[in-house]
């Protein structure tokens, strides 16, 4: 039996649970030891993507005028805050208008949930 659970509208224990369900299931297929150092890959690999569906909320920043690998796509920053790998975060993303995250300009990490609001609060 395989159980899906979606990041993007998970509390933050959810989305603990989700990283831990990706740590014991390449523990189980590589190893003990190998599972953690592994699931950082993944997280490196695809941090755009993780970090876009462990948002808990997102707010858009303005249009995104930099260059890109097509010039015809019209792309918007957006603010996102979330929570992923025992850590609150706040990042500026880049997004099309169908919602897909493209890029990441920019993301820091928080202890506290507290800190995480103060900036996302602040971002521009």
């Amino acid at each position: 039996m395989s159980r899906m659970e979606s990041i993007g509208t998970a509390s933050a224990r959810v989305a603990d649970r989700v990283m831990m369900a990706l740590v014991s299931g390449l523990e189980i297929e590589f190893g003990r030891h190998a599972g953690r150092a592994l699931a950082e890959r993944f997280l490196d690999a695809e941090e755009v993507d993780f970090h876009w569906d462990a948002r808990g909320r997102e707010r858009w920043l303005g249009t995104y005028d930099g260059s890109f690998e097509d010039e015809d796509l019209e792309l918007d920053r957006v603010v996102i805050e979330g929570r992923l790998d025992d850590q609150w975060f706040v990042a500026t993303m880049i997004v099309d208008g169908d919602g897909h995250a493209h890029g990441m300009l920019g993301k820091r990490t928080f202890s506290t949930r507290k800190a995480a609001d103060e900036a996302y609060g602040s971002a521009h």
